[in-house]
């Protein structure tokens, strides 16, 4: 029997104690918000590549146009230097943002964007989902992470 788990005689009277209670409040006695347990919209932000580079940038500047964010990750993803993004590649990148992963960031606020001037910023729920990038660090895409924060590095050195 692992820690301090009960009895199996006793886990249908522990559990009815514990009802509508979150572990986090019966085990640690605190209160936990009801959006902090939301992490559905935290998972469907993250579950790509490109969306978890586009979350990055919020880190970086909270005002993006889309054409530059698509040459940013383009970059990032060939691991190319901006100037040296060819066209299609940009082209590729943009219209793979605008068509999936900028809706899709857009539905979960996690980003809001001006389709008149095609400008990115951050929506209610960037802060969540960016804090949960920083604290899954590497275990989610350790490349991207490290692409990401060396970029911010050679930025803040200048």
């Amino acid at each position: 029997m692992a820690g301090n788990e009960p009895p199996p005689d006793e886990w249908e009277n522990h559990s009815s104690q514990s009802a509508g209670e979150s572990a986090a409040e019966r085990d640690l006695d605190i209160d936990v918000s009801e959006v902090v347990l939301e992490l559905q919209p935290v998972f469907e932000a993250v579950a790509h590549p490109r969306r978890r580079y586009l979350v990055y940038t919020l880190s970086e500047e909270t005002q993006w146009s889309l054409d530059d964010l698509a040459t940013k990750l383009a970059a990032w993803e060939t691991d190319t230097k901006e100037a040296n993004i060819a066209t299609l590649t940009r082209h590729e990148m943009y219209t793979s943002l605008y068509h999936s992963h900028v809706p899709k960031l857009v539905d979960l606020d996690v980003i809001e964007f001006d389709g008149d001037t095609e400008t990115i910023t951050p929506g209610p729920h960037a802060v969540q989902v960016l804090a949960a990038l920083e604290g899954a660090g590497g275990s989610l895409d350790n490349r991207q992470e490290t692409h990401a924060r060396s970029e911010f590095d050679r930025e803040d050195s200048r």
